[in-house]
């Protein structure tokens, strides 16, 4: 196998062929400063003296990359020593290839608190901003990208001290696999367990086939011209978030088709970017790279309704602040049209004012004061460009500019099969096709390609039966409370105990009505025969009659059914959506009213998003289970902890995948895919839709990659992956019993047990979210690995990654690699069910001594906490507080919180008071010391010399007792932090 050391020598030697300058003499700080300054003086023609070169750095290293970040793209300010002033740029900025393009590699950065070594450094114009780490083929690069991380986080690394702060990007790879990322503030660099970290990348080609291998990657990505474009152009800085972006490789294609479209004046052309994948920053990138094209008069972000304007400007914004001004009304439109201002040069807008601006009735004569842009080369992107431009607006403006070039973003196409679409419920009307709008795709990146590269989820599709013998005809309904008892039946199943939230579909603003009411009535009945029973949280939303009402009307141009609905009998629809408001703002101490109905509706949007926050820290009650929707929130809504779709209409074509893909953003392995129970049996129109919009897959190979396997499939390789957990455990020497996994010997066989189970629990993940599955099936599952003996083989892995865990969490070279690289992956073992309140309600429940179908054992309690990883930071005061629990005197919940914090702060000031009589302090001044940390989050160097100096201690002996006691110490307060950081502890880590 190719050690590391060969895979670097053969990178180098790639990037020598590519003309990279191979500079073998820059192997610390010392010589890297010396290569910039040469670099810096002779782009910047200047000769500086070595106390101004001391200034420059002092002014332009900072621990902030995101100013760095601006610093090297602009043009900037230095005064000279003589007074003089000299504006300087740190690279060529108006010709990235012009620049001294240089590699390095094995760059030692010493300082205070660390060591670093970097396998190999990328440098413009002196400047390191390209890091590639390489390991070799047996280490996985989420190896590597940990390493990236630490690093970073290390108090006192050089990207924070060194000219290592203008990092733009990291490359990391093991020679097969290579992936990509930017460089980031700490807030935004984070990769843990609940896979919330930054966005890492794969490069691929212009059809979307993945380049993995190093050589191949260099080749595309790394050619001096291509990288200095790639730095300079495709990422952005986000200005409101601090944050560094760097664009997909699909968003870039894209972005250099339109371009190069407009630059060689070829007609109009169409985007097809799935929904989901970003064509928001693709769309700005393309306009704010025509702003500075000379032959462009404008360039118009074109949307439909206003809420779409303003969330529009507002994202432009954040991409780049103020590049995208408001226009408040079609006057304020077409006097920014008229202006020669380089600030109006993109303009965001509806399609409505840009529709009445080339109104030639209008009585304000817009379109007459137009005319002097008429004959001008203007460009139109429009944004979802299968709604309102098909009409007679899009007509308007090809007329009107006849050199205008226009392109259109979608994520669902129109194409012949689809042209002639059911929009309203048994009527029919026909659009035009992108096509013939647009004349030709320029890029393409399908929901299959999204789903391959895993930026989206796959799909569960059950099609629900009912349990009669007789199924229902393709579209055709069954009962409302038939449907109603199969979600409250199933939802459980299919949002991980209600980790994740729902949106129910219906055919018409009647049908919502009625399944609102019915929900209420049936779980009332519920609740009054079944006390354990917890009501789903039901609202429901869909648009008033409009009456005159220009925001309503706006809202219901993409609401077909919903506008016809509201012509037949609109009193009642207003006063059942009063009602409805009514309900929502007592169950949600809220004060909507119909007459302000997009506050509601935002709110509605909120409270879905809001699913994202646990119980304990947002309660369950002021958060939506299922919305009842008609049209609303099935395009163009996005939340990560929505998963579920049940589906009581018709759907077809573009419209079925924009309403399936409310449910597919990916969030982590809880998460496995978007799950759909639809009602109305139409597997057919679904497989016409996979086949549509699958790109160049066939049908039956698209499937495989959207659907993801029927239950009987995945209950096989859960047998599969049980069994070998079985052989596992037998061949070595130990029963098949979970407290067996404690007599494994040695690490080897500890590891092997880790990733056996994982794989265990990510099957039984996805299964336990299946809503399909019959009783023969949940029987069958059942026996292959019984609860009791899953939960306890849970506890088992819980506590052997603990072990591991604390082992790479004390760092260095020593820690066996199969060590290092281990991911645990502990939010596979989170459960949304076993919470702290949860654990306390059954020991209320087992320790009364009237009758409860709850009781539970001590050991079983025990048993059950182990088994999760929520509370695995808890999970030893809490075993200990349960066991040191009588049994047989009832508690009430009140009592047992009480006296779990009584024993928790008695166990604290025990703890502490060891510590402080071990290192000779006293227990009151520990505990101030502590107190004041938890305070404030944050670890201050300088109190820890103010508690240590009563021990009247020489310099050497203070910082031995130091370490010595904060080896003690930070175990303790990481505990007490329960999961958050506490600032500048990492030091002592």
């Amino acid at each position: 196998m190719m050690r590391e050391a060969q895979i670097e020598e053969l990178f180098i030697k790639k990037l020598e062929e590519l003309k990279y300058s191979y500079r073998r003499d820059i192997r610390d700080r010392n010589s890297l400063e010396q290569n910039f300054r040469e670099k810096f003086e002779s782009l910047n023609r200047v000769r500086l003296t070595e106390n101004e070169f001391e200034r420059l750095k002092a002014e332009i290293i900072t621990p902030d990359v995101f100013a760095a970040s601006k610093l090297l793209r602009e043009r900037n300010y230095f005064q000279r020593e003589d007074g003089t002033p000299l504006h300087y740029t740190l690279v060529n900025i108006k010709d990235w290839c012009k620049n001294e393009y240089e590699v390095i590699n094995q760059l030692r950065i010493n300082t205070g608190n660390s060591n670093h070594r970097y396998d190999v450094i990328i440098l413009i114009n002196g400047i390191p901003v390209v890091q590639v780490e390489l390991k070799t083929l047996e280490v996985s690069p989420r190896k590597a990208i940990q390493q990236i991380v630490d690093y970073k986080n290390d108090v006192g690394n050089g990207y924070t001290n060194s000219l290592l702060c203008f990092m733009q990007l990291f490359i990391v790879s093991n020679r097969s696999d290579t992936r990509y990322f930017a460089n980031n503030q700490n807030q935004h660099f984070s990769f843990d367990a609940n896979e919330q970290f930054l966005p890492v990348y794969q490069l691929a080609n212009e059809r979307n086939r993945k380049i993995r291998h190093l050589d191949s990657f260099a080749e595309l990505f790394l050619p001096k011209c291509t990288l200095g474009e790639m730095i300079s152009k495709y990422m952005v800085l986000v200005e409101s978030e601090q944050k560094i972006l760097i664009m997909r490789p699909y968003q870039i294609y894209a972005v250099k088709a339109i371009v190069n479209c407009i630059h060689q004046n070829r007609g109009n052309g169409y985007v097809w970017h799935t929904t989901g994948s970003g064509k928001t920053l693709t769309s700005f990138k393309a306009s704010t790279l025509l702003k500075d094209n000379p032959d462009i008069e404008k360039c118009l972000f074109v949307v439909d309704r206003k809420d779409l304007d303003r969330q529009t400007r507002e994202e432009f914004n954040k991409f780049q602040e103020g590049s995208v001004e408001e226009n408040t009304n079609t006057e304020t439109l077409v006097r920014r049209l008229l202006s020669t201002d380089y600030a109006d040069k993109v303009i965001v807008t509806t399609i409505q004012k840009l529709g009445l601006a080339l109104d030639g009735n209008h009585k304000k004569n817009y379109k007459e004061r137009l005319n002097p842009l008429s004959k001008k080369r203007m460009v139109f992107i429009f944004d979802e460009c299968h709604r309102s431009q098909f009409g007679e607006n899009h007509k308007a403006i090809k007329e009107f500019f006849p050199n205008a070039q226009l392109f259109g973003f979608t994520g669902t196409p129109i194409f012949n099969d689809n042209a002639t679409q059911k929009t309203i419920e048994d009527e029919q009307a026909s659009n035009k096709t992108t096509k013939d709008i647009f004349e030709k795709e320029l890029h393409a990146y399908t929901i299959t390609n999204a789903i391959d590269d895993k930026n989206v989820l796959r799909f569960h599709v059950e099609y629900f039966k009912g349990k009669g013998s007789i199924n229902p005809k393709p579209g055709e309904t069954i009962t409302q409370q038939a449907v109603i008892e199969a979600i409250i039946d199933k939802h459980n199943a299919a949002t991980n105990s209600r980790k994740f939230n729902a949106i129910l579909a219906t055919a018409s603003i009647n049908n919502a009505i009625e399944y609102y009411n019915l929900f209420k009535e049936i779980q009332k009945q519920k609740q009054k025969t079944n006390k354990d029973y917890l009501p789903l949280n039901i609202a429901c939303v869909f648009s008033p009659p409009a009456e005159g009402n220009k925001d309503i009307q706006q809202i219901q141009e993409d609401l077909e059914q919903e506008k016809e609905d509201n012509k037949q009998n609109p009193d009642e629809k207003k006063a059942a959506l009063k009602s409805i408001i009514r309900d929502y703002n007592k169950q949600y101490g809220t004060n909507h009213n119909i007459n302000e109905f997009d506050l509601y509706y935002q709110d509605v949007q909120k409270r879905i998003k809001d699913q994202q926050y646990s119980n304990a820290d947002y309660p369950h009650k002021n958060k939506i289970d299922i919305v009842i929707v008609v049209d609303m929130l099935l395009t163009g809504f996005d939340s990560k902890y929505l998963n579920t779709l049940y589906v009581d209409k018709n759907l077809r074509y573009h419209g079925l995948i924009q309403a399936f893909s409310r449910t597919n953003r990916v969030l982590n392995d809880t998460k496995p895919y978007g799950n759909i129970l639809d009602f109305r049996h139409q597997e057919n129109a679904v497989n016409e839709a996979i086949a549509l919009f699958s790109g160049e897959k066939s049908e039956e190979q698209a499937k495989k990659i959207w659907l993801v396997d029927p239950a009987p499939v995945v209950i096989e390789k859960y047998k599969e992956a049980v069994a070998a957990l079985g052989d596992f455990m037998r061949q070595n020497n130990l029963a098949y019993e979970p407290q067996e996994v404690y007599n494994l010997k040695g690490d080897t066989s500890r590891i092997a047990f880790v990733k056996n189970f994982k794989e265990v629990q990510r099957l039984k993940t996805q299964l336990d979210q299946y809503t399909d599955l019959n009783e023969e099936q949940q029987t069958q599952i059942e026996e292959i690995l019984p609860e009791n003996t899953f939960r306890s083989f849970k506890s088992s892995y819980i506590e052997t990654a603990k072990q591991f865990r604390e082992i790479q969490q004390k760092g260095g070279d020593n820690i066996p690699v199969d060590i290092q690289q281990l991911d645990f992956e502990f939010v596979l073992f989170s459960s949304a069910l076993i919470d702290y309140d949860y654990i306390m309600g059954l020991i209320a429940d087992s320790t009364q001594k009237k009758p409860s179908k709850q009781k539970m054992t001590k050991a079983q309690i025990i048993n059950l906490l182990c088994s999760s990883s929520n509370l695995m930071d808890e999970q030893e005061d809490l075993t200990e507080y349960i066991k040191s629990l009588d049994w047989n005197n009832g508690q009430d919940i009140q009592s047992l919180h009480d006296g779990y914090n009584a024993f928790k702060i008695e166990k604290n000031e025990k703890e502490l008071s060891d510590i402080a009589n071990k290192h000779g302090l006293t227990a009151s001044a520990l505990k101030d010391f502590t107190d004041k940390i938890m305070q404030r989050m944050i670890f201050d160097g300088e109190k820890l010399t103010d508690l240590l100096e009563p021990l009247e201690l020489s310099w050497k002996e203070r910082r031995t007792k130091e370490l010595a006691l904060m080896a003690d110490l930070v175990p303790h307060l990481k505990k007490q932090a329960q999961g958050r950081e506490i600032s500048g502890l990492a030091a002592y880590e």
